[in-house]
């Protein structure tokens, strides 16, 4: 059964390049010019603005220090921002990162950033949305990482 299956779009699209596999609603736009201009990342748009982004590093990249990269270019880029420390586990991986919030053109977004070290490859996982389309969208993003760290659990 789909990640998606409680959704309006139960035939899902796959994104299967860079060494990942994930799936996404087919109905968002897969951006891969970060692969095209030489970078290991992909990023989904939903229709309503929200994204969702996963990057590949080597081993080398530490986790901890990754997810603090993206946390430190955000706090540059949104004065007064929240952030709080995340740790968890999903199928069977465990990620490190940060729940953030802040305000972006007079509206409050949610952002999440997880990172986590498998097999001599570091990924961070990065999505975000304006909280009312969060509220909706949240799951979605959820299944899509579900799919991401399914597939990278499978190649162990």
């Amino acid at each position: 059964m789909s990640d998606f299956a409680c959704y309006d779009n139960p035939m899902p699209a796959t994104f299967d390049n860079l060494g990942i596999t994930f799936q996404y609603p087919d109905n968002w736009l897969l951006d891969e010019e970060e692969i095209r201009a030489g970078q290991s990342a992909v990023t989904v748009f939903s229709p309503g603005g929200a994204f969702w982004s996963v990057a590949v590093h080597p081993a080398s990249a530490e986790p901890a220090r990754m997810a603090q990269a993206v946390l430190d270019a955000m706090r540059k880029e949104y004065e007064g921002m929240e952030a709080e420390p995340v740790s968890e586990t999903i199928a069977g991986l465990e990620l490190i990162g940060f729940d953030l919030n802040f305000f972006c053109l007079d509206l409050t977004n949610t952002a999440s950033i997880r990172s986590l070290r498998v097999d001599g490859t570091t990924y961070t996982i990065f999505f975000q949305a304006e909280d009312r389309e969060y509220r909706e969208i949240g799951l979605v993003f959820a299944a899509m990482t579900l799919s991401l760290l399914r597939g990278i659990g499978e190649k162990r």
